[in-house]
């Protein structure tokens, strides 16, 4: 018989703004939602640069991971939304300082609009 999923709710995190979890853990695996520069202690975003934007989007997932018990490590699949995929060089370079060692596999697609007109939004999932 499989767990129950259990949702992983932090301060740590952006509150969700509809009906979802920020995650789920299920058996061994963490899905993570969309994750956009939202800093949880002030509620402002932060997204002068999307060099900026992506740091705290992937500090919030960070936050997730410890909560449920895992690290960047346990990341096997990210999605990531971008407004301007001219900002793609920049991003990455930021994303490659969280995601050391074997990289997880990777979606990376431009979109025309996220929530809250945010830059970037980032979703994952870890598995141990």
């Amino acid at each position: 018989m499989s767990a129950a999923k259990k949702p992983i709710q932090i301060p740590n995190a952006p509150a969700p703004v509809g009906p979802y979890s920020q995650a789920i853990l299920k058996n061994d695996t963490l899905y993570i939602s969309g994750q956009i520069p939202l800093n949880p202690s002030t509620g402002l975003l932060e997204m002068d640069t999307i060099e900026v934007a992506t740091a705290r989007v992937l500090d919030n997932i960070g936050a997730l991971l410890q909560e449920a018990g895992f690290t960047y490590n346990d990341v096997v699949m990210v999605s990531i939304f971008m407004k301007d995929l001219q900002e793609f060089q920049a991003m990455n370079q930021i994303y490659a300082r969280y995601f050391q060692g074997i990289a997880p596999a990777r979606q990376t697609v431009q979109v025309s609009r996220l929530p809250l007109d945010v830059t970037i939004e980032i979703s994952c999932i870890a598995q141990k």
